[in-house]
């Protein structure tokens, strides 16, 4: 948070005489003003912020479920190469939201943050519908005779991957943001919002799989069969028309203040330890910092308690006569409890976090290879429709919006009946099964690309690359719904747990956090794609990822990682049953002691 000298006022002691209807969290609207708790928030404020994530999400998949078939296809690269392309794509989208979440948290705050980030966004996508729909900007296309294809020149590759990164770095200020921007319309000191608060999450995923949905039943067909120019622009347009959306609903928006930096509070903490490595840790926890920070009110920042995890930085709470002798300027000897416990609760979620590394990459498989194995098959319904392949991502959208009203109003109460968890299960469990599930998607998909393959043996078209085997699309179903099912536990889980977990002042961090679990996963599949590639493709063997894929073995490579998820998943199970969930106790208490 913003410091503040010791003479301003609280936003909650400015206006006398409205305890009763101002949001007892420290919320404030646009001008700085206490937030009223009759005219801000809650579900009028977070549905206007849905609306922008359908919108985003329709932009987003549409070139996410398109971008391998473009660059097969338009581009004219190597499946394998396509493959790596997309997941460092999508890498670069869940990893530059750590950039956005800093911003936001420590200088612009969310609101300024998403509509820098969406201005960007549109830039980038009014670039990419340039570099889709002039020709020069465009390899020609494959001889139909002979099947050599030209390939791309750099100005060409340069342009169209400008254009991608530049809606990626608009999508890192915006994916962290907005989320937890939603999530702050709701207020943990009130019990009602509480409990919206959790349900926002289901819904807000619901949203997101809404505008996935649209873009891969609708979107994903004009940009196969009417133009890929035509296909950008729609999500441009609807973009612009959400960024207005947006601005319309700023006068019911909720904001927290900015803060310092999460970067310098952590090295804050461990200079602190360092200078005072030799000073034992009291067991009597009123013996440690309970001194604020300077201008912070207890309103805004809850106290936290001291645990046991982590003690070695107690050590940066302990009060020795030297920590005064800087009278001005951040003290770099001294830190509170609340500072330490926080900074604590960042570095416990990392082992978390690379427990579910290998959930991201079984995630990265469904833009990409599942889309290809979809291409090969019939797609037809009747005589002359055919299906997307890239509506594969649709289908488990469908799966999920059909699935989070069940989880939200049948699951949840429930499981709270037999096991008395506000949430009907905890996080962490959520989070296991949805991993749990995600790895049976991948033996799913490793019988049925069996299938698949023996279909094309029968059929005597393996050596055929564009033939179409006559085995149905629907076929590929199963795996998705599966991963749908894993998407309900798994992301909505995770996306509820980072920010949960976080502290009060790192919430955008926190998003950010669980998208780099995505991020990492692709980049995680595209070094194991090269890998693989790299033994595979020696001697007479074909590769696993052969660019005629009626001869590679991508059953193979589900089975690989199947395997894998089963690992990561018992790790993942060893570190949930030791993880301690963090305590806050009321401001009211705190300010009562510490007075």
């Amino acid at each position: 948070m913003e410091q503040q000298s010791s003479s301003s006022k609280s936003p909650l002691t400015s206006t006398p005489n409205n305890s009763n209807n101002v949001v007892e969290d420290g919320s404030t609207d646009l001008k700085g003003r206490p937030a009223r708790r009759d005219l801000t928030g809650g579900w009028k404020a977070s549905f206007f912020i849905i609306g922008v994530e359908i919108a985003e999400r329709l932009a987003y998949h549409g070139i996410n479920s398109n971008l391998v078939t473009y660059l097969t296809t338009v581009m004219h690269e190597s499946t394998a190469t396509a493959a790596k392309n997309v997941n460092v794509w999508a890498g670069a989208t869940t990893m530059l939201p750590l950039l956005g979440a800093f911003v936001a948290d420590s200088y612009l705050g969310r609101y300024w943050t998403i509509l820098l980030s969406s201005v960007v966004y549109l830039l980038g996508l009014c670039s990419l519908i340039l570099a889709t729909s002039i020709t020069v900007f465009r390899p020609p296309p494959c001889d139909s005779t002979s099947f050599i294809c030209p390939k791309s020149s750099p100005l060409q590759v340069g342009f169209f991957f400008f254009s991608l990164y530049l809606v990626a770095l608009g999508q890192g200020g915006h994916k962290p943001c907005l989320e937890a921007f939603g999530a702050d319309q709701f207020s943990d000191r009130d019990q009602e919002e509480r409990k919206y608060k959790a349900s926002f999450f289901n819904w807000w995923y619901f949203g997101i799989c809404s505008g996935v949905v649209l873009s891969s039943f609708g979107l994903s067909y004009i940009l196969e069969n009417v133009g890929w120019g035509l296909g950008f622009g729609i999500p441009t347009v609807t973009m612009a028309i959400a960024l207005c959306m947006f601005i319309w609903g700023t006068k019911f928006y909720r904001h927290k203040l900015s803060g310092a930096s999460p970067l310098t509070q952590i090295i804050r903490v461990f200079i602190a330890v360092i200078h005072k490595w030799n000073v034992s840790v009291p067991l009597k926890e009123e013996k440690l910092s309970a001194v604020q920070e300077h201008g912070l009110k207890v309103e805004v920042r809850r106290h936290l308690l001291p645990t046991k995890q982590l003690r070695f930085l107690d050590k940066a709470t302990v009060r020795t006569e030297s920590d005064y002798e800087n009278k001005s300027g951040i003290n770099w000897r001294l830190c509170t409890v609340t500072e330490v416990e926080e900074v604590k609760f960042v570095l416990r979620l990392f082992p978390i976090w690379g427990a579910c590394l290998m959930y991201g990459v079984i995630f990265a498989q469904s833009p990409t290879f599942f889309i290809k194995q979809g291409i090969t098959m019939d797609r037809k319904i009747g005589s002359s429709f055919e299906i997307p392949a890239a509506s594969l991502q649709g289908f488990i959208a469908l799966s999920i919006i059909v699935l989070i009203p069940v989880y939200d109003r049948i699951f949840v109460p429930f499981a709270k009946q037999i096991t008395g968890v506000e949430r009907g299960i905890t996080l962490l469990q959520r989070i296991g099964i949805g991993i749990f599930c995600s790895l049976l998607s991948m033996v799913v998909a490793a019988l049925i690309e069996m299938k698949r393959l023996q279909a094309a043996k029968d059929h005597m078209v393996r050596g055929v690359p564009n033939e179409t085997i006559p085995l149905s699309f629907f076929w590929l179903l199963p795996q998705c719904i599966l991963l749908g099912i894993s998407d309900v536990f798994a992301q909505v889980g995770l996306q509820e747990f980072f920010y949960d977990q976080m502290p009060d002042t790192m919430k955008s961090l926190g998003i950010a956090l669980y998208l780099t679990i995505l991020g990492v996963g692709s980049f995680m599949s595209s070094i194991l794609i090269s890998i693989v590639e790299s033994i595979t493709n020696r001697g007479k063997e074909q590769s696993w990822f052969a660019d005629n894929i009626n001869k590679a073995h991508l059953d193979y490579y589900y089975w690989l990682l199947a395997a894998l998820g089963a690992l990561f998943l018992c790790i993942y199970i060893s570190l949930a049953g030791c993880f301690i969930y963090k305590e806050t106790e009321c401001n009211d208490s705190y300010a009562e002691e510490t007075a």
